[in-house]
């Protein structure tokens, strides 16, 4: 198992159980968090973030006594950011079951996708355990895709005496929108029962369905709640789990009123020593949504709201649907269907798992790679009926935050490309295709549903380029020598538009102001930016000899810029950029397109006259300096920068922009992602002097999407201890005290930029798999024998080196290996 780390331990209990949260559900399929406490919220199962969705959905166990029956909700203490401030709670959190008894103590433990919760009460005298989890499978997208999450309580009687118990399931009726004309309605099966909302006229979308299962021939379904006003329901409700005398009820019939919820009950009698597992299966259905974005009827919802004379049109128009609705006529289909595999969906789920935690990497690595594969679980990413992926850059809290599948974020993120290579092409095919006009000038915001956009902003160097080595690494990936052939002619276009636009002099570098991830545009020669666009020249040199296609002018390009880096932006200690607004083809920059309307104030025009254009980094050291090279090495693609000069410049990065006290540190921009007596890695300093008084935006937070990539070029490079260093501090700010560790934001929540963390297993272990060539590489920073997850588009395994020579072990499919490339470290 992993290096022991005190400091990175998968435990919290006490104070750390305060924000944990963690994501169950299928990838582009919603989510329900599973919290430190055992309590289900984050419900976001209708297509969209509902980050403080809390329903009334609670588990509980009743024991029976001679003294009379002690019950309790199956959960520990309310955690104190509930108590006040979050939202509802000034008015006493009405609507909530805080109020129920709940168990003493509770400690919370992971391992993706997998997570476990021990409870305990001095009057309840079982031993507890709750496994909640869901499927994920490399490889296997569609069951890693399907809106489900399972929770398993495990009691056992560690007493001397026989226990007569009774465990129930307990949900409102939390689909319904409250529609007194079409009013939601419970359905009751043999052993589950179904939340329902019809669809409404005027919105479609409300539709959806929730159930809860119980496959055990006790299983009793009461759907009869009481009620009433005020606090009835729930009087009722408890007394009756106080008694045990929860008894199957069918729901009210036509002309009595709407169920108000649910439960699902199961008695059960333990001998001493016994023990018994019940497995809660919890599937959803909500075909329908009111989701799209970006097309060129400019019809949206979700991100800006529908005119009351479009919305006929409106409906009538496509919308996004999500992947599981065309595989599922409807919820019953879902809930058979996880019932039929649950022994199959758990064990495969497991046996990744167990591949996955079976590393000698250190415990903070293996829990920054982990905790962020939730974000393939969170509402960030959707899936469309089609099965191909679209997704936000993260959640606000009650929507998609930042549309587009945005390709400047999504560079970074290198979970899904070698865990679902499938899901991940899709990506790259919106992107040449729909994205990409006739010019190759490409959107780096894709329409929802996916289809034609409209090319009326900026293009994004950094998203674009980056994308020409991302076609590059999935050929790589999938050995697919016809995917790669089909297409490269789209992928020349969009080259040609990058040269065209941005180096029209055939410099080599990127001159002309383009547009980046920081939301700007850098003006002049650039590190990062120039970086990509070598990268991306040396992906297509080694794509057109492939297919015999004619490089020639790539390699001339690629030649030139390499010497015009080292030599004019290289500062003998790190890369810099070369503000330059003069005697380009572009306009002056305070008229030219830009994020804002009205960008230059009048001041901000003096300020330009003086400093040139706002938002610039000029003689800063920027954390993503040399971005382009570390995709192209995650890529697969040769050295094409100096590595001494490489590495210099993220000694650089390592000594100027992390900090382990940040207290002193000014920072007038997004203070929360790190502050205080905290550390992080800032975006970017000025060591040597000439920072702007505006700088790029951004430039002093901390964005643990950056701390991972640096960390894991760091590690590439050799410098394993630095690397470390700041994989440490990243994530001893997500302890979950203060942050919840698996939900890293950014702009918004599971912010897709954090699945960089992935790309720390190649930095530091340098195992990748050719399956072009079928070669196998090990080539590891770290010292000495070791062992790692690999996973590639055929099959999934553990990778290393034992007794100083290369071993893999293939744990699920098949990896057909001709070479291995071993060095030591």
């Amino acid at each position: 198992m992993s290096k022991s780390n005190k400091n990175f331990s998968r435990t919290y209990k006490g104070s750390r159980l305060n924000q944990v949260a963690f994501p169950m559900g299928g990838i582009g399929a919603g989510m329900i968090c599973l919290e430190g406490s055992g309590a289900l919220s984050n419900v976001s199962i209708k297509n969209k973030p509902d980050v403080y969705n809390e329903p009334n959905i609670f588990s509980a166990i009743s024991i029976k006594r001679k003294g009379g029956n002690v019950a309790r909700v199956l959960e520990g203490p309310v955690v104190t950011r509930k108590i006040f401030g979050a939202p509802g709670t000034g008015r006493g959190g009405h609507g909530s079951n805080f109020g129920l008894p709940r168990f003493q103590n509770a400690e919370f433990s992971w391992e993706f996708p997998f997570a476990r919760i021990s409870l305990d009460d001095e009057e309840i005298p079982l031993d507890v355990e709750l496994t909640g989890w869901s499927p994920f499978i490399p490889n296997n997208e569609d069951d890693s895709s399907l809106p489900f999450a399972a929770l398993e309580f495990r009691f056992k009687n560690s007493t001397n005496e026989i226990i007569n118990a009774e465990y129930s399931f307990n949900a409102q009726n939390f689909m319904s929108v409250n529609n007194k004309e079409v009013p939601a309605y419970v359905v009751q099966k043999k052993s589950s029962f179904i939340c329902c909302q019809p669809p409404l006229e005027d919105s479609p979308w409300v539709q959806g369905a929730f159930s809860a299962r119980i496959d055990d021939p006790k299983t009793k379904v009461d759907c009869r709640w009481f009620r009433g006003r005020w606090f009835d329901p729930m009087t009722i409700l408890w007394d009756k789990i106080l008694k045990g005398k929860i008894s199957s009820n069918a729901p009210y019939r036509d002309g009595e009123g709407a169920s108000v919820g649910a439960t699902l009950a199961v008695p059960f009698r333990l001998a001493p020593g016994a023990e018994k597992t019940i497995k809660v299966m919890l599937t959803w259905h909500c075909p329908d949504s009111a989701l799209r974005s970006g097309t060129k009827d400019g019809l949206t919802i979700g991100l800006a709201s529908v005119c009351p004379d479009k919305l006929a049109e409106f409906i009538a128009m496509p919308r996004y649907e999500p992947w599981y609705a065309g595989k599922f006529k409807n919820i019953a289909k879902v809930s058979d269907y996880v019932a039929k595999k649950y022994s199959e969906l758990r064990e495969q789920s497991l046996k990744f798992s167990e591949c996955f935690y079976d590393s000698t990497l250190p415990a903070e690595v293996l829990d920054a790679i982990s905790a962020n594969l939730t974000i393939l679980k969170s509402p960030t990413v959707l899936r469309q009926k089609d099965g191909r992926i679209w997704a936000w850059e993260g959640c606000s809290d009650s929507e998609g935050s930042c549309a587009g599948s945005c390709t400047h974020v999504w560079n970074y993120a290198q979970a899904m490309p070698h865990l679902f290579p499938n899901l991940e092409r899709t990506l790259r095919e919106t992107e040449l295709f729909e994205c990409q006009d006739e010019n190759g000038y490409q959107t780096f915001r894709a329409a929802l549903p996916i289809g034609p956009v409209n090319h009326d902003f900026h293009s994004a160097a950094d998203g674009q380029l980056g994308g020409i080595m991302k076609v590059y690494r999935e050929w790589r990936i999938s050995g697919d020598g016809k995917w790669v052939k089909t297409m490269l002619p789209k992928v020349k276009q969009s080259l040609g538009y990058c040269i065209d636009a941005w180096d029209p002099d055939h410099l080599g570098v990127l001159i002309e102001p383009h547009h980046n991830t920081y939301d700007i545009e850098f003006w002049g020669a650039d590190g990062m930016c120039t970086s990509f666009y070598l990268g991306a020249l040396q992906a297509m040199i080694v794509m057109c000899k492939y297919c015999n296609d004619d490089s020639s002018l790539y390699q001339t390009l690629l030649d030139k810029g390499c010497k015009y880096m080292e030599k004019k932006l290289y500062n003998g200690e790190y890369f810099i950029q070369q503000i330059q607004w003069k005697g380009l083809k572009a306009k002056d920059p305070a008229t030219a397109m830009s994020m804002e309307k009205n960008n230059y104030s009048p001041e901000a025009v003096a300020m330009l006259k003086v400093e040139g254009p706002k938002y610039q980094y000029g003689k800063g050291c920027l954390s993503d300096g040399v971005l382009g090279a570390w995709m192209a090495s995650t890529s697969g693609l040769n050295d094409f920068l100096d590595k001494e000069k490489v590495k210099s410049h993220l000694l650089s990065v390592h000594k100027y922009n992390l900090r382990k006290d940040l207290s002193k540190h000014t920072n007038p921009q997004r203070p929360t992602y790190a502050l205080g007596k905290e550390g992080g890695l800032l975006l970017c300093s000025w060591p040597k002097g000439g920072e702007l008084s505006l700088p790029f935006v951004y430039s002093n937070e901390v964005w643990t999407g950056i701390e991972y990539q640096v960390a894991a070029h760091l590690a590439t490079v050799g410098r394993v201890k630095e690397s470390l260093e700041i994989v440490k501090e990243a994530r001893k700010r997500y302890d979950g005290s203060v942050r919840n560790p698996f939900n890293e934001y950014e702009c918004g929540h599971w912010y897709a930029r954090a699945m960089s963390s992935y790309g720390l297993l190649q930095g530091l272990t340098g195992i990748r798999y050719d399956a072009v060539d079928k070669v196998l590489e090990i080539k590891p920073s770290i010292k000495g024998d070791f062992r790692s997850f690999i996973s590639t588009a055929t099959g999934y395994g553990t990778a290393g080196v034992v007794n100083g020579k290369p071993f893999v072990e293939i744990k699920e499919g098949e990896i057909e290996i001709n070479d291995v490339v071993f060095s030591k470290s």
